[in-house]
């Protein structure tokens, strides 16, 4: 039954917080199976495969073997999110890699038990998707402006888009405070638009394979690279371009129905994902030769001035549609990470309150917004997320474990959905190869930063969450001062 709130009376008591009376207040189940679907869409198809799906083609050598990386690629994100389907419907808790690391490990050792789920934590929530989010908004922002900013002076320029950027924070900001019902709507027709502006690329390359243009689709498997760095670095290309699969365990708590609804979202959103990238792929490498496709900065750009003609700025705004979308839904995850981890006392408490009347996290979503106006402010930050494949593929690999722990730990729990063993141990497998191989590869400091930032979470999980050195008197005020700031209260105990 969805969560009604009796009364939104709200009073402080003598620790600091503001309660209220009467009520009932938690994360309501919203998303359905088509929400759902377009969730796992809004994430995994953001710029990347408009802008620079490059990598792979570059790595490989080959028309052909970059086509079967692609869908090598998919496959292996297909079975990934089986494996979190699993966890996500056996748990049936928010918070994906958080919330399966405590349930497999947060009882092993009174220290060392919980720092998997907050290393893992104060990677995502403080670094990783914030930035992944500045980012994604500031490509957003750059295709919104181009068209109205052509003679400005570069430094004006700049300001334009930066403006943009946080004008655009701010949209998606209130959209994820306000409801997640309107998160929903607006999330659904952006998914529809994404699918459109992939079809759109796909029709163009029908259409000029339907002319005889299939003088580069025809050199095949000519210059292909058997190396085995090589295709191990353009499979990570591959997957860093599907990364986000596991989106909908993050919301698990929202999904309605999630024993049935989660596994089938999967098994509907990346499989459709993946035809659509081999395809406009396929579309790509029928218009545009490899050096044009390696070379080039915004490759379905250059694929709409060619094939498109008066209609190519359709490309331009699918961008930015798909950025925007992609970085709402990236956000939303992101926060219900942060509020699973501060109900799991691995974030500041106030982070998992729910306002009263709309039952959303409004702090959590608040503190994202702080932290990405921050990285946006910044500006140069994309060298910060050049090892975030290796960050993830780390805690996929993770993951995997934690499913086997949990089976041999928990072998009596329901599950709703079950994937052979098999599955999760190849996933592990690849993960532990995507986290090798890039050190041994190309070791560069990025690597040492990464190992720094997780040396740093360790350090703060010591003082403030195992020896809970805290300044309590100013705890109490941030609290009170956020929770009527956000008419938040503590959510009521978790109940399927």
């Amino acid at each position: 039954m969805p969560a009604k709130v009796a009364a939104a009376e709200m009073h402080e008591t003598e620790n600091g917080r503001v309660s209220a009376c009467g009520s009932t207040v938690k994360l309501k189940r919203e998303l359905g199976l088509f929400s759902a679907v377009n969730l796992i869409l809004g994430v995994m198809i953001g710029s990347g495969i408009f802008i620079s799906p490059s990598s792979a083609l570059e790595h490989s050598g080959s028309v052909g073997l970059c086509l079967i990386i692609w869908a090598i690629s998919g496959i292996i994100s297909l079975l990934g999110a089986l494996s979190f389907a699993e966890l996500g419907t056996v748990l049936g808790k928010s918070g994906a890699e958080y919330s399966y690391f405590q349930e497999a490990f947060g009882k092993m050792h009174k220290f060392w038990g919980p720092l998997p789920s907050f290393i893992c934590a104060w990677i995502y929530v403080m670094i990783l998707r914030p930035a992944e989010v500045a980012v994604i908004v500031m490509t957003f922002a750059e295709y919104a402006v181009e068209p109205f900013t052509t003679d400005l002076h570069p430094d004006y320029k700049a300001t334009a888009i930066k403006l943009t950027c946080l004008s655009a924070l701010f949209i998606m900001t209130y959209i994820n405070i306000t409801s997640v019902k309107l998160f929903v709507k607006v999330q659904n027709v952006f998914g529809i638009c994404k699918i459109l502006a992939c079809l759109i690329v796909i029709g163009g390359g029908i259409y000029e394979i339907a002319k005889g243009n299939t003088e580069h689709l025809d050199k095949g498997f000519e210059g292909s690279t058997f190396n085995p760095g090589g295709i191990a670095l353009a499979l990570y290309s591959g997957l860093w371009a599907y990364d986000g699969w596991n989106s909908v365990t993050v919301v698990t708590e929202e999904i309605i129905n999630p024993g049935v609804n989660v596994p089938l979202s999967i098994s509907i959103a990346v499989p459709l994902i993946t035809a659509l990238y081999v395809f406009m792929n396929v579309a790509y490498m029928a218009v545009l030769s490899p050096a044009e496709l390696v070379s080039s900065p915004a490759v379905a750009v250059a694929f709409g001035a060619r094939v498109l003609g008066p209609a190519r700025a359709l490309i331009p705004l699918g961008v930015a549609v798909a950025t925007f979308g992609c970085a709402m839904s990236v956000q939303f995850g992101v926060t219900r990470v942060c509020y699973t981890a501060a109900r799991g006392g691995h974030m500041l408490e106030v982070f998992s309150y729910v306002n009263v009347k709309r039952l959303t996290p409004a702090p959590a979503v608040a503190f994202q917004a702080i932290l990405t106006s921050i990285f946006i402010l910044v500006g140069n930050i994309k060298t910060l997320i050049d090892f975030a494949s290796w960050f993830l593929w780390f805690f996929y690999g993770l993951a995997m474990v934690a499913l086997l722990v949990l089976r041999k730990t928990q072998p009596d729990k329901p599950r709703p959905y079950r994937v052979p063993t098999v599955v999760p141990c190849f996933v592990l497998l690849v993960a532990i190869f995507l986290s090798i191989l890039p050190i041994v590869h190309d070791p560069s400091v990025k690597y040492l930063m990464a190992i720094g930032f997780i040396v740093l979470g360790v350090i703060v999980y010591t003082l403030f969450v195992y020896y809970k050195f805290t300044p309590r008197a100013l705890l109490r005020k941030f609290t009170f001062l956020t929770q009527v700031l956000f008419e938040s209260v503590p959510p009521s105990k978790y109940q399927d």
